[in-house]
């Protein structure tokens, strides 16, 4: 089918969609970063690098689909929680008339677990009456990644709405799957990672590290509670501050020191393929930051495959 693309940051969503066969032929981000390494990867797609409140929707063409990882802030745990009090609370109502312009078949929505549980259920209400008003038959799951398959722990809420009750009756969430690999099955010890990357001996943070590692198997970082360790080989949730501080970088031990790991593993962490990329001229700050704002691709891709277009 023929999709469009809103919220698109780096296009985790779409190279899921595209995985499954489906083609996106629009659009739109606002991050000047994140565009360029969204064209950098996925040239052949129409970006719009715009304010959503400023795009034309009538003046693009028509889709099957519309996609939109929404911005996540304004209902987060992390975050100040203030939802559709905060003008990036607001921007699902841009969605909402991209849907209106376009009458997509499905929409296919991405979010922060909390949003079901927000402002005690009152946010998602406002999102499902939005789209049932319009027709369309809501099916959602709160899921964390590791549960479907993939070594790193990351809960999001997924929505995907119908226009027909009987392609909505066809669609099931996959089942559960036991994740068969561990995050040093993405993450490679033996890699040849320049100097920067690694903690020098004798420097406060290595010796806090190194005082708190005690299993060469697991993954570790800062936080604001001390050192915190992954368990069982699985990455915690990569998040979008480790651009802002840099010392929330997730920290390995690998065959020659300890370090951090760097933005393209960060990817890797996320599923993105192997020749997936940034581009030159992107600040290193803002390539983790992009890659702690994207989607776990395989778990996209394995609810996209869900549904029956026919």
């Amino acid at each position: 089918m023929i999709v469009g693309s809103l919220f698109s940051g780096i296009g985790g969503i779409d190279i899921a969609f595209a995985q499954a066969k489906h083609k996106i032929i629009w659009a739109n981000e606002y991050d000047k970063d994140a565009c360029k390494t969204y064209q950098y990867n996925i040239p052949d797609v129409n970006l719009i690098e715009e304010d959503i409140r400023k795009v034309d929707f009538s003046l693009l063409e028509d889709v099957d689909i519309i996609t939109a990882g929404f911005p996540c802030q304004p209902f987060s745990v992390c975050g100040k929680q203030k939802g559709f009090d905060d003008d990036r609370g607001n921007l699902f109502f841009e969605i909402m008339r991209a849907v209106d312009s376009k009458k997509p078949k499905i929409i296919f929505l991405e979010n922060v677990a909390n949003l079901t549980e927000h402002d005690n259920g009152r946010t998602f209400n406002v999102i499902h009456n939005e789209l049932s008003e319009r027709g369309y038959y809501i099916r959602y799951l709160v899921a964390d990644a590791v549960d479907y398959g993939f070594p790193q722990h990351r809960t999001r809420t997924y929505i995907v709405a119908f226009d027909k009750k009987a392609t909505s009756d066809k669609f099931t969430f996959p089942e559960k799957c036991e994740s068969e690999k561990t995050l040093f099955d993405i993450i490679d010890r033996e890699a040849d990672i320049p100097e920067e990357y690694y903690l020098q001996p004798g420097s406060r943070d290595y010796e806090k590290i190194k005082i708190a590692m005690t299993d060469r198997n697991q993954i570790y970082r800062f936080s604001d509670f001390g050192v915190q360790s992954g368990k069982d080989g699985i990455s915690f949730t990569l998040k979008a501050n480790m651009g802002t501080w840099y010392n929330r970088v997730p920290i390995i031990r690998d065959d020659y020191g300890i370090r951090r790991i760097t933005p393209e593993e960060c990817l890797a962490l996320m599923g993105f393929p192997k020749e997936f990329s940034f581009p030159d001229d992107v600040p290193e700050k803002s390539k983790y930051t992009q890659a702690g704002n994207t989607v776990v691709v395989p778990v996209v891709k394995s609810i996209i495959k869900n549904i029956k277009c026919k």
